[in-house]
């Protein structure tokens, strides 16, 4: 079955050379040129993946605001920010609401179907390794592929799936070092720096700490990453 693409932008010509270079790679395209239009197609049907523009008519965030409502609906569906606005702030919000890209125009409309089908393998393989691998149990952490949640001490944590990978991968191997390269990875995100890596930690650690305010399981690695303290304190 052809997966679906819904993309949102209001420049007519620019939503159309998208969706023709799709639709040549064989996916289905829904199109929308503002945030309500979009917002009334999306309660009736989810796509498989969204391009969304930032500034949408007369809304400087309009695209913001629907990724907000799309992550409350499904938290792990791949979402690309395609923008004019080539600045870090924007950047680093829109990674920040969970977007999986952050590309600016002009765009290759050839790099844009290969980063999609990018995407999807991405996504494809998430899926596999959460049928795999269900869940793990490290002393007072619970983490469950299936439902991609994560508990700490019987507590359920209100993460963002870029959260819920870092935290995935750090207590994978408890008192390796999982390096910024490694982390960056994990985000699945094309746009990543060193600084966007520890302002996700810094916010992880908040959420735990909220839960149990002696939390330290997450130590820096000073200029080359973090670890999951393992239960025997050993490091490597």
């Amino acid at each position: 079955m052809s997966r679906i693409i819904a993309i949102v932008e209001d420049d007519t010509d620019q939503r159309e050379n998208y969706s023709d270079a799709l639709i040549a790679q064989g996916y289905i395209v829904q199109s929308y040129g503002n945030k309500s239009e979009a917002l009334l197609g999306f309660a009736r049907s989810l796509p498989d993946l969204v391009i969304l523009d930032i500034m949408l008519e007369n809304e400087m965030d309009g695209g913001f605001d629907i990724c907000r409502e799309l992550r409350q609906k499904s938290p792990q569906m791949p979402i690309i920010f395609l923008t004019a606005r080539d600045n870090d702030i924007d950047r680093v919000s829109g990674l920040r609401l969970d977007a999986w890209d952050y590309i600016t125009k002009p765009v290759n409309l050839q790099f844009l179907a290969e980063r999609v089908s990018s995407l999807f393998r991405i996504a494809f393989s998430v899926q596999g390794d959460s049928t795999s691998s269900p869940a793990l149990v490290l002393g007072d952490l619970e983490v469950n592929q299936n439902s991609m949640s994560i508990q700490w001490k019987g507590k359920l944590l209100s993460l963002t799936l870029t959260e819920f990978w870092l935290i995935e991968t750090l207590a994978r191997n408890p008192g390796h070092v999982k390096t910024y390269e490694v982390l960056m990875q994990t985000t699945r995100q094309s746009y990543v720096e060193k600084n966007t890596i520890n302002g996700y930690v810094r916010r992880i650690r908040k959420k735990f700490k909220e839960i149990d305010d002696s939390f330290s399981k997450i130590q820096t690695v000073f200029g080359v990453g973090y670890r999951w303290q393992s239960d025997d304190g050993s490091v490597n």
